[in-house]
């Protein structure tokens, strides 16, 4: 295990995301780096968020590096394995949420991370998470298609039953259960993943964090010239809501974040700008919102 070179891959990871994300909209991102403490005002780690807001393109986007230490895991990072619960841990990744002020350019998100939990005369425990996925407002084909296919190329080399099990993990995960729909079109998603050995679920991690421009950037390029009005971002306004439903209620990383003392403001990045919710609203029939929720928001054979 060499917690010092995943870091800076992370880091590396995070400059470079950024840079590509400048080129297409025009903007930059502001630099906010930041320090933690644990309890007793012991050194807890730190990180930098990288945020931008009202660009050409992103009405708000966030690219996060942390590394946070601890003295105990959180509930959050060991209710899937309580057998690690009181060890001490390091966690650090790469997380980023992006919202683009076009309706018609679907929200990203992506994240890479690590785990190593600690106790003084045992071997470190460690793992590897991740993925990302996309949330339209209005449902393409064509771009769906792609960012399958891009999860799928990004895991290929490792074998052929990543993708397929790693998008049906995608699937159940970014489920809104308390209201019975997925949250987009889903990617992939793995977490406590430590097959093999350290070096080939260090690179399975890689291969997803460096696949994302690629996955996402052509759509943004498709999309982000198309005419939109009152109505398209009212139901934009509308779907967001359940992007900071989910976030707020199931996700595991809003959570360890919160409960380990991370920095508020660069969690919460993730959560758009404009939100709304109706009462017992459903789309007209036949109309594009009606096609969002009939052919998009179901699981389904994109790649």
């Amino acid at each position: 295990m060499d917690a010092h070179a995943v870091a800076r891959y992370f880091v590396g990871l995070q400059q470079r995301i950024v840079a590509g994300l400048e080129a297409l909209d025009g903007g930059r991102f502001r630099s906010d780096p930041w320090d933690r403490q644990e309890p007793g005002g012991a050194p807890g780690g730190g990180g930098i968020t990288r945020v931008i807001e009202e660009g050409a393109l992103f009405e708000r986007g966030g690219v996060n590096y942390s590394r946070v230490l601890g003295r105990a895991l959180p509930p959050a990072a060991s209710a899937a394995r309580p057998e690690l619960a009181g060890r001490g841990y390091e966690a650090m990744g790469v997380s980023l949420v992006l919202h683009p002020r076009n309706p018609y350019c679907p929200t990203a998100h992506m994240n890479v991370r690590f785990f190593a939990a600690t106790k003084e005369g045992e071997p470190a425990v460690w793992w590897f998470g991740g993925g990302m996925d996309l949330t339209p407002y209005y449902g393409f084909e064509d771009d769906a298609r792609h960012f399958h296919a891009t999860c799928r190329r990004a895991l290929e080399p490792f074998g052929a039953d990543y993708y397929p099990r790693f998008k049906e993990w995608c699937d159940r995960y970014f489920y809104i259960r308390h209201r019975a729909e997925p949250r987009g079109v889903g990617g992939v998603f793995f977490d406590d993943f430590a097959e093999r050995d350290f070096e080939f679920a260090f690179a399975l991690a890689r291969s997803v964090g460096d696949h994302f421009l690629t996955a996402y950037a052509p759509i943004l390029e498709r999309r982000r010239g198309l005419a939109y009005g009152e109505r398209e971002r009212e139901f934009q306004a509308y779907r967001r809501g359940r992007y900071v439903e989910f976030n707020l209620v199931y996700d595991r990383g809003t959570l360890f974040g919160l409960q380990s003392g991370g920095r508020t403001e660069s969690i919460l990045m993730s959560l758009p700008p404009r939100v709304a919710w109706r009462y017992d609203w459903r789309p007209a029939p036949g109309s594009d919102e009606e096609r969002l929720y009939t052919e998009f928001l179901r699981p389904r054979d994109w790649a």
